[in-house]
C-alpha cells in the first residue's frame, strides 16, 4: 500500500509547489515586483516653449526608434512636477538649475544629464511706457514669484542697475498672476517668463524692459533624473538623451512642421509658441558639455549653479551651498556625441 501512495504523494507535492510558484508569480507581477519587464520611465515638463519639444520626441516616434519606453507627464502646475521627482513620483524632469539647488542641499539624489537650453529673452521684466530703464524701477510697483527664477532675475537686472529689492514696492505674485496684474495697470512692472512676457507686451500698454539676452547664461534649463535611475537604468537614460537630440536636429531642419505639431499638442497658437521658441536656446550636445565646465562667468554651468545658490542663501531657502561637482554626470553627453559621429 505503502509503495502504491508514494507516486501519489510525490505527485501532489509537486502540484502544490507548482501552484505556489504561479501564485508568487501572479502576485509579483500584480505588485509590480516582476523584474522581468521593466516599467516606463516617466519624464516631467511643464509650460515652458523649450520643454514642449518632449511633444516632438514623442510624436516623431524618437523615443521607438531607440528602443526606450517613456511615458510623459504634463505638469499644469511647475511646482508639482519638483515635488513628483523629489518625491520619486517621476523618474526625470525638466526644471531649471535654480530649482534643483534646494532638493540637493537636502540630500536628495539628483543627476544633471543636460542642459536642454538657456534663456535668451524667454525670461525679462514687462513695464510700463514711462520706464525707460532698470534705474526707472525705483519707488514703482514691481511684482513677479518670490524664490523663482524670476525673481533672481529681478534682483540681478536690479543689482546691475545700482538698486535694491528694498528700492522697489515689491509684490509676490505668481508668474502668471503678476502678468494679469501687469495687464491690468495694477502694477509698473512684472518679472515674466514666456508666453506671459510676451502676451504682457501684446495685452497691456507696456514693452520688455529688459530680457534674459541681457544676461547670457544667467537661467539655465536642464533635464534631470534620480540618482538611482541614473545608475541602474543607465541605459534608458542614454537613448532618452539620444531621443531628445534627435528632436533638437529635427525641430532645426523642419522648424514649421515642426512647431506647428507641437503647438497643437501643447494647445496654444503656433504663432504664440514660435514668439515664445525663440527667447531660448536649445543645446546641442558639444554645447552642453562646454557649459558643463569651470569659469568665472554665467556661460560655465558651475559658475551659475553658485550664483544662483547664493541667492537662495540670502533668502533663507537653503543654509549650505552644495556640491555641485557630484550634481552633474557628463557620461550621458559624452557618450551622446560619440555616437553622433
Amino acid at each position: 500500500m505503502k509503495k502504491k501512495k508514494l507516486p501519489l504523494l510525490v505527485l501532489s507535492i509537486i502540484f502544490c509547489l507548482l501552484l505556489s510558484a504561479c501564485g508568487s508569480k501572479s502576485a509579483n507581477e500584480t505588485s509590480g515586483g516582476n523584474k522581468s519587464k521593466k516599467e516606463p520611465i516617466k519624464i516631467g515638463f511643464s509650460a515652458l516653449p523649450s520643454w514642449y519639444l518632449w511633444h516632438l520626441v514623442e510624436k516623431k516616434g524618437f523615443f521607438e526608434k531607440h528602443g526606450v519606453d517613456v511615458e510623459l507627464v504634463w505638469f499644469p502646475v511647475y511646482a508639482d512636477s519638483l515635488s513628483a521627482l523629489n518625491t520619486g513620483e517621476i523618474d526625470g524632469n525638466s526644471q531649471a538649475l535654480l530649482d534643483s539647488i534646494s532638493p540637493l542641499e537636502k540630500g536628495i539624489d539628483l543627476k544633471a544629464v543636460f542642459i536642454t537650453d538657456n534663456s535668451l529673452g524667454g525670461d525679462g521684466l514687462v513695464a510700463s511706457n514711462d520706464i525707460r530703464s532698470v534705474k526707472d524701477l525705483k519707488g514703482k510697483k514691481v511684482g513677479t514669484e518670490i524664490g523663482t527664477i524670476e525673481h533672481f532675475f529681478l534682483l540681478t537686472a536690479l543689482h546691475e542697475a545700482g538698486l535694491k529689492e528694498s528700492d522697489v514696492k515689491f509684490t509676490n505674485l505668481s508668474v502668471q498672476d503678476a502678468g494679469n496684474s501687469f495687464i491690468a495697470g495694477k502694477l509698473d512692472a512684472a518679472g515674466l517668463w514666456e508666453p506671459f512676457l510676451s502676451m504682457a507686451v501684446n495685452k497691456g500698454k507696456g514693452h520688455k524692459l529688459v530680457t534674459s539676452a541681457d544676461f547670457p547664461g544667467l537661467i539655465s534649463d536642464l533635464f534631470v533624473v534620480r540618482g538611482d535611475v541614473a545608475k541602474e537604468r543607465k541605459e534608458d537614460v542614454q537613448k532618452i538623451v539620444a531621443a531628445w537630440f534627435d528632436a533638437v536636429d529635427y525641430l532645426s531642419q523642419n522648424y514649421d512642421q515642426s512647431i506647428q505639431l507641437i503647438a497643437d499638442e501643447a494647445g496654444i497658437s503656433k504663432e504664440e509658441l514660435d514668439v515664445g521658441m525663440k527667447g531660448f536656446k536649445l543645446f546641442s550636445p558639444e554645447e552642453s558639455l562646454n557649459a558643463f565646465k569651470e569659469g568665472d562667468n554665467y556661460q560655465s554651468f558651475y559658475y551659475t549653479a553658485e550664483k544662483n545658490a547664493e541667492f537662495l542663501k540670502e533668502l533663507g531657502f537653503i543654509k549650505d551651498i552644495p556640491d555641485f561637482s557630484s550634481f552633474v554626470d557628463t557620461s550621458f553627453i559624452k557618450a551622446e556625441i560619440e555616437r553622433a559621429k
